[in-house]
């Protein structure tokens, strides 16, 4: 009889994303290129189908997320600020789905890998930090712009930034908005590498070799003590409480002329 915990067939998660596993080692794949990998509702909802897909798969330790073309993620997909997706969802589920996907990809059982290279933005930059290691190409670009955006940066970046790189750093990077380069990333600790953007792939598959070549017990169970520590030291339980908060700056009216100043300035870029 087969086991009902394990399904071998990966989900269909629309084309917005492609994944895969094979023996230890999957694949998650942002798959809009032509917008940069913009995180829509239907691609953060798939982001936590797939994670719990990666939990079914016996064997697998590695994961590697990475983005389709020339870019990582340019973060939420701003047409959602602006039009109404008719999707029947209510503005508080959207709200909520990137703080989903991104605890369902840190609450996964496998080691994850962010390959970074063009543009990480945003909930790009939340995505990756869910993920328990990044390496960036040197043509890396970092920039949280959610507040030139008229809204708070949510779906548990905060805690997960202050985690990672410190309050200070934190408060510098989300208040300030500005772009900061992979060097700079490496130096606070949000990356660990940094590599010419021809060696990014080869990078990338030495760490996971490595990493897939131990023992999964002590690997695996590392992973989850690290995760429950510093769960307990930032706090990131009440992420929940965020999606509200976002949906009041999205009535908010200083908080839109914010967002239609910074929209404007990228149709003129």
């Amino acid at each position: 009889m087969a086991d009902p915990s394990h399904d071998a067939h990966p989900p269909d998660l629309g084309p917005g994303l492609r994944v895969s596993a094979d023996g230890p080692v999957g694949s998650l794949v942002l798959n809009r290129p032509d917008k940069l990998n913009a995180l829509s509702t239907d691609v953060l909802f798939g982001i936590e189908a797939a994670a719990r897909w990666f939990d079914t798969q016996r064997g697998l330790k590695v994961v590697v997320l990475w983005g389709e073309g020339s870019s990582f993620s340019a973060g939420a997909d701003v047409a959602g600020f602006v039009t109404d997706p008719g999707d029947g969802l209510t503005a508080r589920d959207r709200a909520d789905a990137g703080r989903r996907a991104a605890d369902a990809l840190e609450a996964m059982a496998a080691i994850t890998v962010a390959r970074i290279q063009g543009h990480c933005i945003g909930g790009g930059v939340v995505i990756a930090s869910a993920c328990d290691f990044r390496i960036a190409a040197d043509d890396a670009s970092f920039s949280i712009p959610e507040i030139d955006l008229g809204i708070p940066l949510a779906w548990g970046g905060i805690p997960r930034l202050i985690r990672e790189i410190g309050a200070a750093a934190t408060r510098d990077l989300v208040m300030t908005c500005r772009r900061f380069d992979p060097v700079e990333a490496r130096e606070i600790g949000f990356v660990q590498r940094v590599v010419p953007e021809p060696d990014l792939d080869v990078a990338v598959e030495a760490l996971v070799t490595q990493l897939a070549g131990k023992a999964a017990l002590p690997l695996l169970s590392t992973k989850a003590h690290i995760n429950a520590t510093t769960s307990q030291m930032t706090g990131q339980g009440r992420g929940w409480m965020e999606a509200d908060t976002l949906v009041t700056a999205l009535h908010d009216e200083e908080s839109r002329e914010a967002a239609n100043r910074y929209l404007q300035g990228l149709a003129e870029r």
